[in-house]
Order: C-alpha cells, then structure tokens, then sequence
C-alpha cells in the first residue's frame, strides 16, 4: 500500500510516523510545501526573543532524518495543487526545482492545517506589515527587530499568538500596542476572568486597544501608519494575527464535503466524503467532545491525537476519534490562562443562560498553603449543568494553574461531576497544594450551592444591581484602609454575631472579604438568623476590582 500525506508538520507527520511504526513495508510520501516539517510551530513566539535559543531545537525533524529512522520520503517545497481522485493520484509543484509532476496514492492523507486570516483594509501589502504563520514569518520578525533599530510594533489581534509575540517583544524593549476590535483578548477566556490578565499586560506596559476597529495602513516615510476609529499611530512594524481558517482548497476543488466555514467533514475513523482520502488536524470539523455539536478546534494537541488515530486505522486497527475538549493554556509574563470545555459565551451562544440552564462557581485559593513563603492567587471558574455535570472551567494564577485545568479536564472526559471534584485525592504538600486543593474547594462550593449552603454573586451581576442592594464588607479595619468597594457598609466578621441586627432582614445583602472564605462564614451567620437574600460576592474584592479594571 502506498499512503501520500499533504502536510509535513503536527498531524501530517504524527500519522507517518506511526504508520511507520505500525508497518514496515507501507510506502509513505509527504508532500510539504515549506522548507521545514516537524517543527514545534508553539514554540515559535520564545525564538523571537531569545528564550529559546537556535531554529534547531525547534526543528523536531528533518526530511533525512524521516528517512534514515522510519524511510518515509519527505518532499520539502513540493506542494500539492491538484487532487484527482478518479485516477488516485495527485498533481505536484516542485519549487525547488520548478518542475511539475503526478504521484498516485492509494490512500490519501489531507493535513494541510490552517492558514492566517488576511483583513481586506487598505495598505494590507506594506512591507512593514508581519504575519504570524511560518517558521520563516517568525524568523523574519526577529531578525527585523535585532538589525533593523524595531522600537515599536503594533500587534493587531489578541490571541494566542500574539499574546505571546507581545510578550517575547516586551522582553527586548519593543514598546507593544494590541489592537483588538472585541472587548477582550484571549476569547476562550470569559471577560471576568480574562480582566486580570489585561491588567497584567497593562502593568508590563503592553498597551491594550480593545473594541478598537482596523481601518486600515498608509505609508509614512517607510514606517506604517495605522489607521483605527479610536487612533491614528505611526509604527515601525505591524504584526497581523487575527485569527486562522482551514487551509481547504485543495479539498473542495477535488469535491471533498466541507462545512461552511471550510472545514474537512471527516466521519469518525477521520474518512472524507470520497473512499480512500482521509483528513487530520487543524483543516478538519470535530465533534465538540461535551455536546457532540460539529465545530472547529485548531489546536496542536488534537491535531497530534487524530494523526496516531489515523495511522491506526490505515494499519487496520479500527479505532475512533472521540472528539476534542478545547483545552488550553497560555503564559502572559509572569501568568498563566488556561481553559477547557465551553466558556459563558459559547454556551450563549447556544441559545442557554445562566441560572435557567447552567450554574457559575467563581472561587479564589492560594496556589500552596498559604504559610508556606510564595503561595499566589489563584482563581478557578467552573461551569455546570444542573444534573451536575461539568459543562467547562477556566483557571488563572501564577502558580500550578496548568495542573488544576488538566485535574478538571481528566474528570469532564470521564463523565464526572462538580461535586466529584470534593473527593478527588489530590497530591499534597506545603510546597505544592493545600490539605483541601483548589480543586476540592471548587467541588466543596459547588455542593454548598446545591444543597443551599451559600448563594454566588458574580462581578457581572453586582454591578447591575449594586445601587439596589446592601455591600457589606466583613474585613478587618486595617485591611479597609487600603480598598474598599464604594458605599460598602463594613461589620468585621468577629463582630458580626453581635452586630447582625443592623442589617435589614428585607434587602439583599451581598458580602465581600479579600477572597471569599470569610464572606462564606457570615453569610452562614446570617442566614441561619433568618436572613433569606444572603449572596457571598464571588471571589472576593481582589477580583471584583480586577474585573472593574478598564484598558484604552
């Protein structure tokens, strides 16, 4: 059997190498387009600013390596540009040597991935404008910024990758703008939590433009203008990353089925419309692994998963793609952001609300035992359904936030439940976690809310009703001196239990402490002395004052 791959990079040479694995006598061809295959493409935004030091500890592979280890025939520059599947074979490009030729496949592996997003505004081709795509785009990027004087770049999308640009060009004294046209970076993010981390960039002067149109780019003596509705500003470079799409021509010109945003319909052994062509990673639809709706999730770690999935099944052990879960993480300087499953906006989005068909736990922990030196905020959101199951979570810190998102990743693809959560066994030492992790806290609250324990206010919905409600603030005097909410009365919690009776029985109270813990204990005191609308502010004032922060 001959097995020809479209794509050298995540997928593509994931299933080849464990094709080779699987089979020794398969005769395996990729076809890759660019100079390099099997490069850690995530890592890309370190290289820009030194953290990782040369190309060649990106450069997982090279084609003679391919074919020395596994003899699989890379074929670098070559790119496909025509599929013909009545005759099973495929028109190639070689670029190298300017010749055009066929390859006939029996089986046929599409892993072209993505390919950025190019806004149609004006000025669009200048020569000062970088997109984040290739090894060589970021090469170019640095190799501008160490020779050519870059002082200040404007960035124009807020996601991952740019995220992390801005972070790498920070390092090397690059003044960085970000220029975002929704009201927030980081969409996998819900805007409560995502506030913290605008803040942080804020604090390391990357200078967020949020809400904020392109219009378009104009020439000015060499360097690039960019024209905004709220700005006009000269700059040395312009970096474009405003998102992907599938890379899918090639699939549609041969008749192969694709949604409507382009993406490959594969079935679930990864098979396409037409027998015998299969497709893997970033150009593919999945299935949403909590709903099972069809989406699009361009992340590497499916894009590897589906590869060995693939090479499994063209080896004849019949073997399904599940679906993926969306989980990732980010570092933002001295943060990390991480989340999976659906976030508030994606379930809206879906047509279901909060309260009517979904709950919220918002909770703020330390990320060690807090009399061990260093412990560091940590806030975790989870979201569930009210059977209980968990519908997505989201966490952000300093400190040990990849391990929590991958603790409630491991619970939601076993089918778990917030308030199973409560009794995970949770390692634990001073340095590391506390006796009751996080990740227990947020199973603990949850069960408190289900069983009428305690009722949760979140940021968003104090700030509709702050003027109509009573805020109390339970924190000690000294602690008052320094912040406080604005017409916040203030009882201390040992004070409380002789001071209730100065609360109206009749209004909602909503109370507040540094992160929670405190408010918890006198909402108890206070419901279980009759007061009904009792609400603890979900994740203390530290995170309602982020929550407020306002960026340009």
């Amino acid at each position: 059997m001959k097995v020809v791959i479209i794509g050298g990079v995540a997928a593509g040479a994931s299933t080849a190498a464990r094709l080779r694995r699987l089979d020794k006598d398969i005769e395996i061809v990729i076809f890759e387009k660019e100079q390099y295959i099997s490069y850690a493409n995530c890592g890309l935004p370190y290289y820009v600013s030194g953290e990782i030091e040369s190309k060649g500890q990106l450069l997982l592979m090279t084609p003679q390596l391919f074919n020395e280890r596994f003899q699989i025939d890379v074929r670098i520059m070559c790119e496909v540009i025509d599929i013909q599947t009545e005759h099973k074979c495929v028109m190639v490009q070689d670029h190298q040597h300017h010749t055009s030729y066929q390859e006939s496949y029996d089986c046929l592996v599409i892993a072209t991935g993505s390919s950025p997003i190019v806004l149609p505004v004006d000025g669009h081709q200048h020569s000062a404008i970088q997109q984040l795509w290739t090894f060589d785009d970021f090469d170019r990027i640095k190799q501008k910024v160490l020779k050519e004087d870059i002082q200040n770049v404007c960035i124009v999308g807020g996601g991952f990758v740019g995220i992390e640009t801005a972070e790498n060009l920070r390092q090397l004294d690059v003044h960085v703008d970000i220029v975002e046209r929704s009201p927030q970076i980081l969409n996998n993010l819900d805007f409560e939590m995502v506030q913290p981390i605008h803040k942080h960039l804020h604090q390391h002067q990357v200078q967020l433009y949020l809400k904020t149109e392109l219009i378009g780019f104009e020439d000015v003596e060499g360097q690039i203008k960019v024209n905004t509705d709220r700005f006009e500003k000269v700059y040395d470079m312009v970096i474009l990353s405003v998102g992907v799409k599938p890379q899918s021509e090639l699939a549609k010109k041969a008749g192969i089925a694709c949604n409507s945003r382009g993406g490959i319909i594969v079935d679930q052994y990864l098979q396409t419309s037409i027998p015998d062509i299969y497709a893997v990673g970033d150009v593919i639809e999945v299935e949403h692994f909590i709903n099972h709706q069809k989406t699009m999730i361009p992340l590497a770690g499916p894009a590897n998963k589906q590869g060995r999935i693939l090479a499994n099944n063209l080896a004849g052990e019949h073997q399904s793609y599940l679906g993926s879960l969306g989980s990732s993480i980010i570092k933002v300087f001295d943060m990390a952001a991480a989340s999976t499953g659906f976030n508030e906006k994606q379930l809206q989005a879906q047509g279901l609300q909060r309260h009517q068909d979904y709950e919220v736990v918002i909770i703020q922990q330390k990320s060690h035992a807090g009399y061990y030196p260093n412990a560091m905020p940590l806030t975790l959101k989870a979201i569930y359904d009210h059977q209980l199951h968990i519908l997505g979570a989201q966490v952000i810190g300093y400190e040990g936030v990849d391990k929590r998102i991958d603790v409630i990743s491991t619970v939601i693809q076993l089918h778990g439940k917030i308030t199973d959560l409560k009794d995970l066994h949770i390692a634990y030492a001073p340095p590391f976690a506390s006796a009751k992790d996080a990740i227990n806290m947020l199973g603990y609250v949850a069960e408190n809310i289900e069983n009428g324990m305690v009722c949760l206010m979140l940021p968003d919905e104090y700030q509709i009703q702050k003027e109509q409600v009573i805020t109390l603030d339970v924190r000690e005097d000294e602690e008052r001196e320094h912040m406080w909410i604005e017409g916040s009365s203030h009882i201390p919690y040992g004070q409380l239990v002789q001071r209730y009776q100065e609360l109206d029985k009749d209004k909602t109270i909503v109370i507040y402490c540094a992160v929670g813990v405190r408010a918890y204990n006198c909402a108890r005191i206070l419901m279980q002395r009759g007061y009904k609308k009792v609400y603890v502010l979900s994740g203390g004032l530290s995170f309602y004052l982020d929550y407020c922060f306002e960026s340009l």
